[in-house]
């Protein structure tokens, strides 16, 4: 697991959103979580590589094209879903942590945490919670804006999340 990162720069800050993103296997009944990223309210950031449980099967090839993340990778350099949940745990506590795939998020983590015979000391919720029709309306807007702002160009969970939480910031200033 990668540590916690140093803070981001000085303007890069969200004044409060603890923002997480996962990569999964696919998007199917059966997929499960391979990679969580998520950065804190001060910036710092975590990412992980998961190691499937022997049962988590499901591989879809368009979404291994889309993050890049191979099998083999995952069993060479994952954590195994109980680490990744206890991390998590400690990391995130008593926090309310933002997604944009609410949805997928929920499912994936419900499976990660499930795995690890663990409950989840933290609280997920979508960003719709936080913006109204019109901010919401412009996030697709303000993330691409944020993408090329942090010249990040790698789609991975932890660059997708400081993208997300760049693009927060921006919609709650406007």
């Amino acid at each position: 697991m990668l540590p916690v990162t140093a803070p981001a720069p000085a303007g890069l800050l969200a004044d409060g959103f603890c923002v997480l993103d996962i990569e999964a296997s696919g998007f199917g009944r059966n997929s499960y979580p391979i990679e969580i990223g998520y950065v804190l309210p001060d910036g710092r950031a975590r990412c992980t590589l998961i190691r499937p449980a022997e049962h988590w099967t499901h591989w879809d090839s368009e979404a291994e094209a889309l993050h890049g993340i191979t099998r083999s990778k995952l069993r060479q350099h994952g954590r195994s879903p109980t680490e990744v949940a206890r991390t998590l745990n400690v990391d995130l506590a008593g926090r309310t942590v933002y997604c944009d795939g609410w949805a997928h998020d929920y499912a994936w983590l419900g499976a990660l945490f499930e795995e690890a015979g663990l409950s989840p000391h933290f609280k997920l919720e979508t960003v719709g919670r936080l913006l109204d029709e019109r901010r919401l309306s412009r996030l697709g807007e303000a993330r691409a804006s944020a993408l090329v702002e942090l010249g990040l160009s790698r789609h991975r969970a932890s660059n997708d999340a400081r993208v997300l939480q760049r693009a927060l910031a921006r919609l709650a200033l406007s």
